[in-house]
């Protein structure tokens, strides 16, 4: 008899190193790809405000806010693109969507830089006399921004995966180190693709002008489009399965329609249902209510001839009510990650380093949109130097294979954002009375007599305050789940990006509003020698404080009611973790 395709599939996955399909020589044409998006997507972000402010006529406010919300779209729409991938369209499917879709939204963005009929006219020299955008060229560069995100959110959260499925090989004894070698390479070349995107890029924008600078990535997505489509006959292409993300919302809808469930009687381990070869018995008592979703009312309705759940919607595994309690546990710990990211994005900042002098040697100087590269190499150069250099030094000390503890990294990256926050305060302040002092306070254009090294401090802080906390974040939460879901720490860190881009456009909207109630300048006025930036850090500052008091509360619930001194819920976890514990000799 003749093999089902799904039979087929498996196959392929499992001894893709010996087939036709996937394998090595797929491997090339993803991270090509993904590189492509990468470098075209990044390139663009550094001085989009530039462009939409001076031929869009929008003030630095409004367009600090459209950005942000861009992106928090292209961040959020990577939680849906993993989920319609994953349940639906398959990942081959999803990359293709995406690469196409960012492609045409390049395309868009690049016309208009090209036809200056899609813009609306420029302002009068006195910046006064400026005609609003129509709603008609609005639409435009709104749907070429909306294209954009729909591309990352396919894009980047199924590349990783995609490449996984074209190297699992089940039979191959060197299975793990063949995965952890193409890991650490797709990762390498993202970090690449995001160097090369906020220097060559940018620095060819602002040589070049806006066509060409535009044009760039238009031209890098139909490389990127042209070498994914060419690989296809060669890569394996895995049925979508389900997502993570459906599991929790059956979790949700079954614990609701079961509310009539006590849960607090004593029910016996055959009373839950628990997956094949499942090591939990019973769900545990956190979050009880959700209990209620694996509890079996009636075997007869509940369940099919052969074992399985006549309704995913109505009963749900034991494994998957513990996930759902896992995820509301991480909740409280991964807010507090938020105003930091919030604090990263301080609008205008491109302008402040517009005005100062940004020169390295006579011949060259550094772009404004390029600075983003020294909080990229604080993060990278504080990674290694921490990993080969701290840790052996304070493993000694505390007894943790790690130096210090989730928390501690965590809370230093926290206080180290409150430093740079405030010291952005401080600098723009010196900044602003140079200007004033120069007489520059009509002309945001004029380069002072101010190095742009005084912005070097607060940017390399930033890179080590995110480099200490999103790395604890993503090991507190590898520590609560099982390795079969390493992948939702990611996600999550995703979803964070997104909800901070939506408080900062938030954030911008309100001080901009009342700072400029009843004809008065607006702090974050677009001449920011008029305005008040340092104002605005200052708040932020202020909101940074808060939320590192609320991360030592969450610390302190944490420490005392953890899972019943437990550090996961899951059983394999535990021993995953003793074992790591005696290894070290904690």
């Amino acid at each position: 008899m003749g093999n089902s395709p799904e039979e087929e599939e498996e196959f392929l996955l499992n001894h893709s190193q010996n087939s036709t399909k996937g394998g090595v020589k797929t491997i090339p044409f993803i991270i090509v790809n993904e590189s492509c998006e990468r470098v075209a997507s990044f390139g663009l972000q550094p001085n989009m405000i530039l462009y939409i402010t001076k031929f869009y006529n929008m003030d630095a406010a409004r367009a600090s806010v459209l950005l942000n919300l861009w992106s928090a779209l292209s961040n959020g729409l990577s939680i849906f693109g993993a989920f319609i991938s994953d349940s639906y369209i398959g990942r081959f499917r999803a990359i293709a969507i995406g690469t196409i879709s960012s492609l045409i939204g390049m395309i868009v963005l690049w016309l208009t830089a090209i036809f200056p009929q899609i813009r609306p006219l420029p302002c009068g020299q006195d910046q006064l006399d400026c005609t609003a955008a129509t709603a008609a060229q609005l639409a435009v560069i709104l749907s070429s921004f909306g294209l954009i995100s729909i591309g990352a959110g396919f894009v980047r959260p199924c590349s990783v995966a995609f490449g996984a499925d074209q190297l699992e090989n089940k039979e191959n004894p060197d299975n793990e180190r063949v995965m952890d070698t193409y890991f650490n390479w797709f990762y390498a070349s993202v970090g690449i693709s995001i160097c090369v995107a906020i220097t060559v890029i940018v620095y060819i924008q602002v040589h070049f002008g806006w066509q060409v600078g535009f044009g760039v990535p238009a031209l890098l997505m139909v490389l990127a489009v042209s070498i994914y489509l060419i690989g296809s006959p060669l890569y394996i292409k895995a049925k979508p399965k389900g997502s993570l993300f459906t599991g929790l919302f059956q979790v949700a809808v079954a614990a609701f329609r079961k509310r009539h469930i006590n849960v607090q009687l004593n029910y016996s381990d055959d009373c839950y249902y628990k997956a094949p070869e499942s090591k939990l018995l019973k769900p545990s008592i956190d979050f009880r209510c959700l209990n209620r979703a694996c509890i079996i009312e009636d075997p007869h309705m509940d369940l099919k001839p052969d074992g399985k759940a006549s309704d995913p919607w109505s009963l749900c595994f034991v494994e998957q009510v513990e996930i759902m309690k896992c995820f509301l546990r991480v909740l409280p710990m991964w807010s507090t990650c938020i105003m930091l990211l919030v604090s990263f994005g301080q609008p205008l900042s491109i302008y402040q380093l517009l005005t100062v002098d940004r020169h390295i040697t006579h011949q060259f100087e550094i772009p404004a949109g390029s600075f983003g590269m020294i909080t990229i190499l604080s993060l990278t150069i504080w990674i290694a130097f921490y990993d080969r250099a701290l840790v052996p030094l304070l493993s000694r000390y505390t007894g943790l294979p790690t130096g210090l503890s989730t928390f501690s990294r965590m809370g230093i990256g926290l206080f180290l954002g409150i430093v740079a926050t405030a010291l952005s305060s401080i600098t723009e302040t010196i900044r602003r009375n140079k200007a004033i002092n120069a007489g520059f306070e009509d002309d945001p254009n004029a380069v002072l007599n101010m190095s742009s090294m005084w912005f070097v401090p607060q940017l390399a802080l930033y890179g080590v305050a995110e480099a200490l906390n999103m790395v604890g974040q993503i090991e507190f939460i590898y520590s609560l789940f099982p390795k079969t879901m390493s992948s939702f720490a990611a996600a999550l860190y995703t979803s964070g990006l997104a909800l901070a881009s939506l408080i900062s456009s938030l954030l911008v909207s309100m001080v901009d509003s009342i700072t400029s109630a009843g004809g008065k300048t607006s702090w974050l006025a677009t001449n920011i020698n008029r305005g008040h930036l340092d104002y605005y850090c200052w708040l932020t500052t202020f909101l940074c404080v808060i939320n590192f008091l609320y991360f030592l509360a969450v610390c302190w619930f944490t420490d005392q009611h953890h899972h019943d001194g437990r550090n996961s819920l899951f059983p394999e976890v535990e021993e995953e973790q003793s074992a790591n514990k005696r290894f070290h000799g904690a």
